[in-house]
């Protein structure tokens, strides 16, 4: 079965939806949803959307914090491109519905997180994502030229290849129709033809054993561009949460959002000792790399499972009034944060590498393009600052969609495009392998590709995914699809991704810190 689009979206968080929106009036647009089109990364984000609004903060302090916090690796265009476009992306939002918090003056309330010299982190309460999503998600379901195909999972990009001709990384006219959608209801899976494909389909966070992230976040856009042969970059940048709640075994991790800190919350030991100024001279406002190592080297220092975040000297209503859902989740475990210290590690959070693109969101294959997580801009550089994601992916999903109104006049549907081949597969009826294969890959990465690495943790971790990469890809050839051998294929294409790129780093940098180089080398001055 195929069915034809002029526009493909893969992925339903903010750079989907956005994108979806901006381009819908000039033709036919498919939102691809593995699960329901709520469910996305941006649906976690509490923290907010970081701009410049008021003086004394201004687009060159912001420029120069994030380029700080990338430390070295951002790309200074890029960063003066988005800081600079965020102000009208984000009223767009805003004229879509979106609330932001205002104080009782009508004046925005902007918080501050780590990172960042001025507050400018527009947010909605401590679930701001989640305003987000539910307000895209209103817009895009009224919409007449948008089809929402939920519970689709996106297989594999559609390029020459799949029309007999052998495709190399250093082709530069490989190109993109389409992608197998896999309708996880049915089991049917649909050649879905596209004139332009946009992936959009957030990160990696389930490399890890903790994450922040949904059960979605497998790497299946960057894996699908990678077995495409497209560019790939800057994965050994994965960047850790220095504060989820310690909950053992519980996923997604709860995240304690970094303007808690910005509002004033302190770390400490578990016997109750502040420690981040022994670190960094911005203690507890470090950017996020320097306070995940910092709470790593405490924990293992002491022989601890988690540090304190202690709110209990801020005033009670205001924290409350901040921080709703956090002061009614940690009652579910018996700590009001009014009173209590709050238990809470490291988890992995967001991937600064993904898919290269240029500054329209264009990646290295013809009519596909990379938006949000799943992309690397040169916005990040070897760090993410704290809430510059949701920044630039309404920055880059607008140009984007620019880019592609631009070209869709000239561009049609690939003819000859054969549909999925089920010969020669059956049901894998023993799905204990796949599941024990999911664990034993989130033990390698969190135990030897985390937030502290070694040449031999790295070594070690190449050789364990590389047996199970073998074990998977047979599986893969000789089993029907489920959606859970999918993930675990791109997760192991994604993991081997971060240990290739952590292997060639011979220096320590941002979110990389390895203790064979624990130094970094030059760079630029800002």
């Amino acid at each position: 079965m195929q069915r034809k689009y002029d526009f493909l979206v893969i992925g339903t968080g903010i750079a989907g939806m956005s994108y979806a929106l901006k381009v819908a009036h000039q033709g036919s647009v498919a939102i691809i949803s593995k699960d329901g089109i709520e469910e996305s990364n941006t649906r976690y984000a509490q923290g907010g959307i970081a701009s410049v609004m008021y003086p004394p903060d201004d687009y060159d302090q912001h420029v120069r914090d994030t380029l700080i916090a990338g430390d070295g690796l951002c790309n200074r265009e890029v960063v003066e491109m988005v800081v600079g476009e965020a102000p009208s992306q984000i009223q767009t939002l805003m004229d879509w519905g979106v609330d932001f918090d205002r104080k009782e003056d009508g004046t925005y309330d902007l918080g501050r997180e780590g990172g960042h010299t001025h507050y400018r982190v527009l947010h909605h309460k401590d679930n701001t994502g989640e305003e987000i999503q539910n307000k895209l998600v209103r817009k895009v379901r009224k919409h007449p030229n948008i089809d929402i195909l939920e519970r689709h999972f996106a297989v594999d990009l559609i390029t020459q290849h799949h029309l007999g001709r052998e495709v190399q990384k250093s082709h530069k006219d490989i190109e993109c129709y389409g992608v197998y959608g896999f309708n996880l209801d049915t089991s049917e899976v649909i050649t879905l033809l596209s004139k332009v494909t946009v992936v959009a389909t957030g990160g990696i966070g389930n490399l890890y054993e903790t994450t922040t992230n949904p059960e979605i976040a497998t790497g299946d856009g960057i894996a699908m561009v990678y077995r495409a042969k497209g560019v790939i970059e800057n994965m050994e940048f994965v960047q850790f949460h220095p504060t989820a709640l310690y909950e053992p075994g519980v996923r997604p991790a709860f995240l304690m959002t970094e303007a808690l800190r910005g509002y004033g919350a302190l770390l400490r030991t578990t016997d109750g000792r502040e420690f981040m100024e022994n670190y960094d001279e911005r203690g507890c406002l470090a950017p996020r790399d320097i306070v995940a190592r910092a709470i790593d080297n405490e924990m293992k220092k002491r022989g601890d499972d988690f540090v304190y975040l202690d709110c209990t000297h801020l005033e009670a209503d205001g924290l409350r009034q901040h921080f709703p859902n956090i002061y009614r989740k940690c009652l579910t475990l018996n700590i009001d944060i009014t009173k209590d210290y709050i238990p809470v590690s490291p988890a992995a959070h967001y991937s600064c590498g993904g898919i290269q693109v240029d500054r329209d969101g264009c990646s290295s294959i013809h009519r596909l393009y990379a938006i949000g997580e799943a992309s690397c801009t040169g916005l990040h550089g070897a760090n993410r600052l704290a809430s510059n994601s949701l920044m630039e992916a309404v920055v880059y999903a607008d140009r984007a969609a620019r880019h592609s109104l631009s070209r869709i006049p000239h561009l049609g549907f690939k003819e000859g495009i054969p549909d999925w081949d089920y010969s020669g597969t059956t049901y894998p009826e023993e799905m204990v392998m796949i599941t024990q294969n999911f664990k034993e890959v989130h033990q390698i990465m969190s135990n030897y590709v985390g937030i502290v690495r070694s040449d031999l943790r790295l070594e070690r971790a190449r050789k364990r995914l590389e047996i199970i990469y073998e074990e998977t890809e047979e599986l893969y050839e000789r089993s029907t699809l489920s959606q859970k051998l999918c993930e675990l294929r791109n997760l192991i294409n994604v993991g081997d991704l971060v240990i290739q790129m952590a292997q060639a780093m011979h220096e320590s940098r941002g979110l990389h810190y390895t203790l064979d180089y624990p130094n970094k080398g030059k760079t630029s001055e800002f």
